[in-house]
């Protein structure tokens, strides 16, 4: 990680790499994930021009997919749950793929089931 804009060398949140980082909307997390596709999180602190990260926790042990280069997972605006595509070895009925569900609406039907909270 660098800081931007301005002077600075890299900053190293993680010890055992980490791709596909989402910064949280409302809180002062990072997320990434592992080699093993597992979601990670670091809290983080800002004071002027300094930026301190904690260590790196686990923050689920469910793999989500590959999807060859493509995001596999994206961070609710509450900063709380996440949209992921499971690895599907983990899936606890192990059946063949023969069918695609095209979903419509998709942000209505998310709002519906996960309200902002905002009056």
């Amino acid at each position: 990680m660098r800081l931007f804009p301005g002077p600075g060398g890299k900053l190293q949140i993680s010890t055992g790499g980490g791709e596909y980082s989402v910064w949280s909307r409302k809180g002062r997390q990072l997320f990434f994930l592992t080699a093993d596709w597992h979601i990670m999180v670091a809290d983080y602190a800002v004071a002027g021009d300094s930026f301190a990260a904690a260590k790196p926790r686990v923050w689920s042990q469910t793999s989500l997919a590959f999807l060859s280069g493509n995001y596999p997972y994206d961070l609710a605006p509450d900063g709380k749950h996440f949209a992921v595509v499971v690895n599907p070895a983990e899936s606890q009925e192990q059946k063949p793929i023969d069918s695609v569900i095209v979903l419509l609406n998709f942000f209505d039907e998310l709002r519906r089931r996960v309200p902002s909270g905002k009056n």
